[in-house]
């Protein structure tokens, strides 16, 4: 078939079905768990142990983006893809065999190593191997496994926990693994240019240390341990020093791991920003509102995973047909709109949090993925479309990275707030009055993020649409590399 064809019965297919199983296996496990965790607890014990099974796969996940990106630029996507993919299988494997708390969440910590190689990766293999235009077709694709993801995850999770063994939700990965890995060796060929590189080791340990220092603090500040306790300051005073140690040495590197001057272009630094808020936003939403309606309203778990699911239906459905538009209005327009839709959508929300409503939440919810559908691929493809092969991939990961980030920090201060408000109210997480009140605030501080994310879309420099080449027919971004 024609190369100018986009589709999986295309010449590139077998690459894009790997990509979409690639990306399958990040977003399943995502959703899959949670519903399955009481089955967990009950045939492994630990209960106050397992908010770590999310905790050390988030933070594993993010650390070591960075790294995974800038070896991909040096020796190529293929083999840092199928890294990632194989740790991801070995993680699966080994946490369906765990035999106990400690040794589970252990396992997890190597699934979310493999999960920080393959979401970045994926993101960036489909901007080497597709143009600006074909992308705004292909991030449909790509997004619908999120949708996907969002309602067969939650149901996954509870099947297999109620009809046979928690064990299953990882297993399964097994057969997506393997999939995902034969279609990405035999169907990916790319050229690497080959020469010596001088690795930045120093740059690599500082960063991941510095990185996982803060938001391990994030993650267990008011939970593990006291802001103000002795692990409290202590692990935020290392994550500085190494990140001091890290902009020194990068200073001097002879290939920095993460070149700094890769933050004066405003086009990366703005869609870094804007990965940053929405990735705060998204945990408040899926964190909260299935506690919120079970609390509130009583309903089952499933139903709060389903309302959540509205999020990740409407993501999926904008993000397909996001690049018909930033090809008309350009990137920055389209962002705006975008991010100026899901900010109707949490305001919606927050000021519905008193007068609880599975349809308002839902619909709520279903407004806010949709604005984000908008704006995360467009953010994206401008970041990439303004560097070379070379640069690509450190420009994905910082987006990557600055997702789970933010991640990190929405689950921080929407959990101080949370924990705030129940202890201002009596103390009582079951009181459904006082988890109204603690959820609304939830959802304010959620608008809010998603209010400020106007302002770094603002920031993104303004440009004209992606223009055709009259020589070649190509969609060309008018972006340089100084952007």
């Amino acid at each position: 078939m024609p190369r100018s064809e986009v589709g999986l019965r295309s010449e590139r297919g077998p690459i894009l079905l790997g990509a979409m199983a690639s990306m399958a296996l990040v977003a399943i496990d995502s959703t899959i768990l949670a519903t399955a965790v009481p089955s967990v607890v009950h045939d492994l014990g630990g209960f106050s142990q397992f908010p770590w099974l999310f905790s050390i796969y988030l933070l594993a996940q993010a650390v070591l983006v960075p790294v995974y990106s800038k070896l991909a630029d040096m020796i190529g996507r293929k083999p840092i893809m199928l890294l990632g993919i194989g740790l991801f299988l070995l993680g699966s494997v080994l946490c369906g065999a765990a035999w106990s708390m400690p040794a589970l969440i252990a396992f997890r910590a190597v699934q979310g190593l493999g999960a920080g190689a393959v979401q970045p990766m994926v993101m960036t293999i489909v901007g080497d191997i597709y143009t600006v235009e074909e992308r705004a077709r292909v991030q449909g694709y790509i997004a619908s496994m999120w949708g996907m993801a969002s309602v067969v995850g939650p149901l996954l999770g509870g099947l297999f926990s109620q009809f046979a063994s928690w064990r299953w939700i990882f297993f399964v990965n097994v057969p997506i693994c393997i999939l995902a890995f034969v279609l990405i060796a035999r169907g990916y060929r790319e050229k690497v240019e080959r020469r010596r590189h001088r690795i930045d080791v120093p740059g690599a340990v500082l960063l991941t240390l510095g990185s996982s220092a803060f938001i391990l603090g994030l993650l267990e500040g008011g939970q593990g341990w006291a802001w103000l306790s002795v692990p409290g300051i202590g692990v935020f005073a290392v994550a500085l020093l190494a990140v001091v140690g890290f902009v020194l040495v990068e200073r001097r590197a002879a290939e920095p791991v993460l070149p700094l001057d890769m933050f004066r272009r405003r086009i990366v630094l703005t869609a870094a920003l804007i990965a940053c808020a929405i990735g705060a936003a998204t945990i408040g939403l899926s964190s909260y509102v299935p506690t919120y309606l079970e609390r509130t309203l009583g309903t089952p778990p499933l139903v709060g995973g389903l309302a959540v699911a509205a999020l990740t239906l409407g993501w999926p459905i904008a993000a397909s047909l996001a690049g018909r538009l930033y090809l008309r209005l350009g990137f920055r327009s389209t962002v705006l709109i975008g991010i100026s839709i899901a900010s109707v959508g949490a305001i919606v929300l927050a000021a519905f949090g008193m007068r609880p409503s599975i349809v308002a939440v839902a619909v709520a919810c279903f407004i806010v993925g949709w604005g984000f559908g908008w704006s995360v691929s467009p953010s994206l493809v401008a970041a990439q479309s303004s560097v070379s092969w070379n640069e690509r991939g450190v420009v994905t990961g910082v987006q990557a990275f600055g997702r789970s980030l933010g991640s990190a920090v929405g689950a921080a201060v929407l959990g101080a707030i949370a924990n705030g408000v129940i202890a201002a109210n009596g103390g009582s997480d079951t009181d459904p009055h006082t988890v109204t009140v603690a959820s609304t605030w939830v959802f304010v501080v959620v608008a809010v993020f998603a209010v400020l994310t106007i302002a770094a879309a603002l920031a993104m420099p303004r440009t004209p649409p992606p223009r055709r080449d009259p020589v070649t027919g190509d969609i060309q971004t008018v972006e340089s590399p100084a952007s």
